[in-house]
């Protein structure tokens, strides 16, 4: 397991950050850390990366406990925080450099060069830091995070300040690194999770919510399920409410909305009335509930 987290509590005074919390996340998995403003997802991140100390719990990163091996810790990882801090008076180049000698990387200037092609800096690469855009400044953070090659990679707020393609470029860079290492990242943008995540654990006033794959929040084991259907022609609301597992049915614009259990595929029995009642679909899909409402939901529970 490459991030365990055990009964974890943080307190500044009398006020919990984190309240007892305890996940897990696999080698290879890209895990999406949610929760509003204020829930606990920075403190967490800073915890795993040993930059606070915990009041109570236990982290552990590749099987090394954080609070007793620090500086082993570190080196297994990757680490972008929100603010993404640098030094604005160097150059790309040099301070990719400087980042790769504190880590002891043999062959620091290849490893520069691979990093620099790698995030898409090839063009910007000899100005100071401090002329470049911020998605520029995104990408010299990501480059700096990964450029020791850890086994973790902790990101926070990866692709604020990105225009469309260059979204599209991190999010593969992403996924590419998460093929090999452990990937947590925190984000607001749920289309971001939805395209790079394979789970999701999502924190609210200190307490863990909800933890799964993306697909299992969206359609909950014993909730409803929504299907749109576009039939040629008239259809009786009658006889569509007869199909088997249908609990409802309404008109709505030229189709039809058919609601059942999440624990059966609508779309099969009604292709089967579709075709033993000789009607063609026009259109048939999921109406799935968008992870953003699934978020909603959750964190305006307490």
């Amino acid at each position: 397991m490459s991030i365990e987290v055990k009964n974890l509590t943080k307190f500044y005074g009398e006020q919990a950050a984190v309240n007892s919390i305890s996940f897990e996340v696999k080698k290879g998995e890209i895990v999406g850390f949610l929760g509003p403003n204020g829930a606990g997802k920075s403190t967490t991140m800073k915890i795993i990366t040993g930059f606070i100390p915990s009041t109570s719990g236990e982290v552990k990163v590749c099987g090394k406990v954080v609070d007793v091996d620090s500086l082993d810790t570190r080196k297994l990882i990757g680490y972008l925080p929100e603010n993404n801090p640098l030094y604005l008076d160097m150059y790309v180049k040099e301070y990719l450099t400087f980042v790769g000698n504190i880590y002891k990387i043999k062959n620091v200037k290849d490893r520069v060069a691979e990093m620099i092609k790698a995030v898409g800096l090839e063009v910007e690469q000899n100005k100071k830091i401090g002329m470049l855009s911020k998605g520029y400044r995104q990408r010299v953070g990501l480059a700096q995070a990964i450029i020791h090659d850890p086994e973790v990679l902790i990101l926070d707020e990866p692709t604020s300040g990105l225009d469309p393609n260059q979204l599209v470029e991190i999010r593969e860079l992403i996924k590419k690194i998460g093929k090999e290492k452990t990937v947590m990242l925190s984000t607001h943008i749920m289309q971001e999770v939805e395209a790079i995540c394979d789970r999701v654990v999502i924190i609210n006033k200190g307490d863990i919510v909800a933890d799964g794959k993306t697909s299992e929040l969206q359609h909950p084991e014993g909730q409803v399920i929504t299907v749109y259907v576009e039939f040629e022609g008239e259809v009786s609301k009658n006889q569509l409410a007869k199909i088997s597992n249908v609990r409802k049915v309404e008109k709505v614009g030229k189709g039809w909305l058919f609601e059942g259990s999440a624990n059966v595929d609508l779309r099969k029995q009604i292709a089967q009335y579709a075709q033993e009642n000789k009607l063609l679909v026009l259109t048939l899909r999921i109406e799935e509930k968008r992870l953003e409402e699934v978020f909603k939901e959750l964190t305006s529970k307490k």
